[in-house]
């Protein structure tokens, strides 16, 4: 080259929907660096450009070097230098980085996914080569200035991707996919757009998921937008083994430590329950943003683990990262849900010193959740107060955390206050309240309630009003107003379903549960883990079960890949068992991951109720070494067990480490299954002992066992005390009377019989006629 060398640099700017083009930041960056370093001698640098889409810089630059090459026959001798810094995108007819030094070194793809492909137009000797066709170039670069937005390195696709994300921008999937499947090349843009696509759209997962694969297989490699957008959504539609495989190509192609993709691999991580693995990818980014932060703060509050917010909020200051609103009312409703009322005061005095309680309504919320979670209603209410203007929001929550405690006078007198002040009430507080008229069976209020949301429209637009309106109707033993509300949604959900479900079983309807079941199966309502769950259980408590029908349920548990659930698989046990098949639940039990203490009750439950005692025994001993931590209901159905085998000492011994190793006081239904156990074994002074020194209130059943056994056994003495026991309850039950009738008649005592008799009758007592049910071949 000449004695003087000028150096003209371009780069391109961020096109077709990515974050950031790094070669912006290069251009930009490159003068100061130059000035700050310099150059060789006989090198200037000329210009630093940052190209836009459309051509127009590229003709001013193309220009300026065909005027210095015209001037001279000896190419080599040409003193100007046009080098690009960007990635051959393999266009056919022009690319830039063919005209231009191409000098694309950077070791990682840029955010379109081309990859590294330096194709020089500088040979060995230093000159532009000859092979560069000037005219050509210049006339092809003059075309493409006069369109608008002209994508200079692959036009076709950049035209095709523009129009792509406009249809999906209109909510028009279908048509997007049309133009993509009608592409002869395509970029990780496209694929891109049409994933992220069918989560704004409302497309089938399923198929974003085959784009993404089919991606791969066309070799185009993914993008820090790819890897997020796949993530979030085997995050929100349950894709928890592909997210993983989807992590496994994160860190084989060196996207583990960009910040977009690692937060994603966090987020969804905390969804699925590994806060665990969610926390160490956290700390091994080498940069952790706010919006990072406030990810993992969000997911630990979800998760509701035992965690120091005090601590990460330090940590979190400490990095230089300043907390938002989003950021306090993140760490308000962690300290709340571990009921951790000085770490929550901490943060309301840092959120004092920002000026954020009074000006952010969500901070100010935050507050009132805060308190009333920690079940400091005094606070919540201060709080409240405290707000310069109380928003619709503050209303509804104050109301909702009344009613959530049970204050439902509390919650009316400020509900009426609300509405003389024209504040429309929330899903929120209008759920809350038909929740409460659920347990306390109030359906007045309950019905006023159903009139405020037909007059506010939540009838036919919230899933979650309708699902607790089936609820509050179905608690209160109005199946036929539980019903109705399902027949009237415009469209039935999956949460209106269960809800349905459950009040049907509530209500004993087993055969509407059935028919409810096959009609969601029908209209292609998937089933979920709480509709088995609660069909199983209206089978379970069924006289009728069928265990045709068990398994039935039992094959589309299995298509739906929910049997490891522990709730339905403790569903299916129980099913089972009712039917005698107490082999089936134990393939179940055995077939379990990490058995939890409900399930190993279930077990021991379903031996118990099959009269195999021991079985259950050994059930929970397994548990117990297992480190799990047995309840009252685990020891109630082991002692149920040993009552039904006739193991006396194995019994004795449950009921004794019960309190002395394992801290549980055992209540009435212990006594009773102990007292029961006594006298099936013929230990009739022993129970009447043991009876008598329970410091539980001894009740009619304890009675009635033991008079039952003393009618067995033949034993006159204990019998008639007793039978005076039971006499002076005054039970209301007519079958414990006919008992006491019916043991003074054996003993001969036939007066007493006649008066016990003619008081069960002057009571108008009837005794229900006993049914039996017999199943002949499944039917």
């Amino acid at each position: 080259m000449g004695s003087e060398v000028t150096i003209h640099v371009t780069g391109f700017k961020k096109f077709g929907g990515v974050a950031e083009n790094p070669t912006e930041s290069i251009v930009n960056n490159l003068k100061g660096y130059v000035e700050r370093r310099g150059l060789h001698a006989g090198v200037t640098l000329g210009t630093c450009t940052v190209l836009e889409v459309a051509g127009d810089c590229a003709l001013q630059l193309s220009q300026t070097m065909e005027s210095v090459i015209s001037k001279t026959d000896d190419i080599s001798n040409a003193n100007v230098v046009w080098l690009h810094l960007g990635v051959n995108s393999g266009a056919q007819r022009f690319a830039i980085e063919r005209q231009a030094a191409n000098e694309a070194t950077f070791l990682c793809p840029d955010e379109l996914g081309w990859q590294p492909n330096q194709v020089p137009i500088v040979v060995e000797d230093g000159g532009i080569s000859r092979k560069r066709e000037r005219t050509q170039v210049l006339s092809f670069i003059k075309a493409m200035t006069t369109s608008n937005n002209s994508h200079i390195a692959n036009y076709t696709v950049y035209t095709k991707n523009r129009e792509i994300d406009a249809l999906i921008k209109s909510n028009n999937l279908k048509s997007a996919l049309e133009v993509f499947h009608n592409m002869s090349q395509r970029d990780a843009v496209t694929y891109n757009m049409l994933i992220s696509g069918h989560r704004s759209c409302n497309g089938a997962p399923e198929q974003a998921l085959s784009l993404y694969a089919e991606m791969g297989f066309h070799g185009i490699r993914e993008t820090a937008t790819t890897f997020s957008s796949v993530l979030s959504l085997c995050k929100n539609y349950g894709f928890y083994g592909e997210g993983v495989q989807v992590h496994c190509r994160v860190i084989k192609f060196g996207f583990l430590c960009n910040v977009f993709v690692g937060g994603a691999l966090v987020d969804f991580y905390m969804h699925v329950g590994l806060s665990g693995v969610a926390l160490e990818l956290f700390d091994e980014l080498p940069e952790r943003n706010l919006a990072l932060w406030n990810v993992v703060l969000c997911g630990l509050c979800d998760a509701k683990v035992e965690e120091s917010f005090d601590f990460l909020y330090s940590k979190m200051v400490f990095e230089g990262v300043e907390p938002n609103e989003v950021t306090f009312c993140y760490l308000l409703k962690g300290c709340g849900n571990q009921r951790m009322l000085h770490e929550g005061k901490k943060f309301q005095g840092r959120i004092l010193k920002m000026g954020l309680d009074g000006s952010n309504v969500f901070v100010a919320n935050a507050l009132v959740d805060f308190y009333s979670a920690c079940r400091c209603l005094v606070g919540a209410r201060k709080c409240f107060e405290a707000m310069p203007i109380e928003h619709v929001i503050s209303w509804n929550s104050l109301v909702s955390v009344y009613l959530e405690n049970g204050l439902l006078c509390d919650a009316l007198e400020l509900f009426t206050v609300m509405q003389l002040w024209r504040q429309r009430p929330s899903v929120r507080s209008l759920v809350a309240f038909l929740n409460l008229c659920s347990r306390n069976e109030e359906i007045l209020l309950g019905k006023q309630v159903h009139c405020l949301v037909i007059k506010f429209g939540f009838d036919e637009g919230s899933v979650y009003v309708q699902s607790a309106l089936i609820d509050m109707y179905g608690k209160c033993s109005d199946i036929k107003s539980s019903v109705a509300v399902f027949e009237w949604l415009p469209e039935r959900t999956l949460e209106c379903c269960n809800s349905l479900l459950t009040s049907l079983s509530h209500f004993g309807a087993i055969e509407d549960v059935i028919e409810l079941f096959a009609l969601m199966v029908d209209e292609g309502i998937r089933p979920d883990e709480v509709t088995f769950s609660t069909t199983l259980k209206a089978l379970s408590v069924s006289a009728s079960t069928s265990f045709m029908s068990s398994q039935l349920l039992h094959c589309f548990v299995f298509k739906s890949g929910l049997e490891g659930d522990g709730a339905v698989a403790c569903s299916l046990m129980d099913a089972y068992s009712r039917c005698g098949h107490v082999e089936l639940s134990h393939q179940i039990f055995e077939t379990l991951n990490s058995p939890n203490a409900i399930c190993f009750t279930s077990m021991i439950n379903g031996y118990a109720r099959n009269g195999m005692g021991k079985e259950g025994l050994a059930v929970l001993e397994a548990m117990i070494e297992k480190g799990l931590k047995p309840d009252s209901v685990t020891f109630l159905c082991a002692l149920t067990g040993c009552n039904h085998s006739g193991l006396i000492e194995e019994g004795r011994i449950v009921f004794d480490t019960m309190q002395s190793v394992h801290g549980i006081n055992p209540d009435r239904q212990h006594f009773s299954c102990m007292v029961d156990l006594l006298c099936r074994t013929g230990l009739l002074y022993e129970a009447e002992e043991f009876l008598l020194q329970a410091p539980v209130k001894r009740d009619a059943f304890m009675w009635s066992s033991l008079l039952r056994s003393c009618r067995v056994h033949k034993n006159e003495e204990v019998g008639t005390r007793a039978a005076q026991m039971l006499v002076e309850l005054d039970h209301d039950d007519p079958a414990v009377w006919l008992q006491a009738s019916n043991f003074y008649a054996e003993i001969g005592n036939f007066d007493e019989s006649r008066q016990i008799r003619e008081v069960g009758l002057a009571r108008k007592m009837t005794r229900e006629i006993g049914r039996s049910l017999i199943e002949i071949n499944n039917d």
